[in-house]
C-alpha cells in the first residue's frame, strides 16, 4: 500500500474528514515513518542510496511515538518492512525490545500462485474479505515465491540476481501472522488515479524521474487520453520483468560516471 501513486493524496484528506467528526481525544493521528528527504537534492542513484534503507527510521518512530507510550497503531507499509525474523525489517528491529506485540498481515494478491497438487489449497469458496492465521495452515507452509515474484537486484559488479535473499527463503508462517483475502487474485483492481494527479503533468514527470534513478527503464509519461483509456480497464495487469540488459548497462554507466568524478 505504501508508495502507490495517489494513495497518500487520497489518504490524508480522508483522515481529515473523519477527524472533523470526532472529539479531539478520539481523532486519528498520522505518523510519517520514512526519513525526511529533500527530493530537489536527489540527482543520482548515489544520492538516492543514502535513503534506501528506511527501516531504522520506521522502527524509531514506532518505538518513540507508539510502543513506549503503550499506544496502538495501524502500520501501512510494504510487507517487506514488516516481516518477522529479519535482521533489517522495521518490525524485527523494534521487536528486540517489544516482542510479540505486532500482528503482521499480508494480502493474497494478484501474484498468488496456488498449488493444484495439494489437497485443500484452493481459495475457491472463500468469502471476501477473509482473514486467516498463517501458523499451521497450508497457506503458511508456502514460501514467499507463491505470493510475490522475486526481485531483480544488481550487485556491485553489475551482476543481476532474480531471487529472494536467504533470510526470506522460509515458510510464510515464519514471516507473517495472517493472510487477508479480498477475492480472486485474477480480479485484483488497479488503484484509481485521482483526477488532480492525472492532470498534473509536472507531478507525473517527477515520479518518472524518481523511478528512473535506480537504473530501471523509465515509465513513459501518459497523456490525458492514455489515462482515460487505462481507467476503462480497472483490472490489475502484472508488468513484464525489466530488461536485464538495460539494468546491467545502467549499472555500468553509473560506475563509469562515478569513477570519472573521482
Amino acid at each position: 500500500m505504501c508508495g502507490t501513486s495517489g494513495f497518500f493524496e487520497l489518504f490524508f484528506p480522508l483522515v481529515r474528514a473523519i477527524n472533523q467528526k470526532l472529539a479531539p481525544a478520539k481523532r486519528l493521528r498520522v505518523l510519517a515513518g520514512d526519513p525526511p528527504i529533500d527530493w530537489d537534492q536527489i540527482k543520482s542513484f548515489e544520492d538516492m542510496k543514502k535513503f534506501g534503507y528506511r527501516d531504522p527510521s520506521i522502527a524509531a518512530v514506532m518505538e518513540k511515538e507508539v510502543l513506549s507510550k503503550h499506544h496502538k497503531a495501524l502500520m501501512l507499509f510494504g510487507t517487506f518492512h514488516l516481516f518477522h525474523g529479519q535482521e533489517r525489517s522495521a518490525v524485527s528491529i523494534y521487536e528486540r525490545d517489544y516482542p510479540n506485540v505486532t500482528l503482521v498481515i499480508t494480502d493474497v494478491g494478484p501474484f498468488y500462485k496456488g498449488s493444484a497438487d495439494r489437497p485443500g489449497s484452493s481459495l475457491a469458496g472463500w468469502s471476501a474479505p477473509s482473514l486467516v492465521r498463517a501458523k499451521g495452515t497450508w497457506l503458511g507452509a508456502f514460501d514467499l515465491g507463491h505470493f510475490l515474484p522475486p526481485p531483480f537486484m544488481i550487485d556491485q559488479d553489475c551482476n543481476v540476481h532474480n531471487d529472494f535473499p536467504k533470510p526470506l527463503q522460509k515458510p510464510m508462517e515464519e514471516l507473517v501472522d495472517a493472510f487477508l483475502y479480498l477475492g480472486p487474485p485474477d480480479l485484483s483492481l488497479n488503484e484509481q488515479l485521482p483526477a488532480d494527479i492525472g492532470l498534473d503533468a509536472d507531478y507525473r514527470k517527477e515520479l518518472q524521474r524518481r523511478e528512473s534513478l535506480p537504473g530501471f527503464p523509465p515509465m513513459p509519461v501518459e497523456d490525458d487520453q492514455q489515462i482515460l483509456n487505462g481507467a476503462e480497464n480497472p483490472f490489475y495487469v502484472i508488468s513484464k520483468p525489466p530488461d536485464t540488459k538495460r539494468l546491467i548497462q545502467g549499472c555500468l554507466d553509473r560506475k563509469k560516471t562515478s569513477s570519472t568524478r573521482q
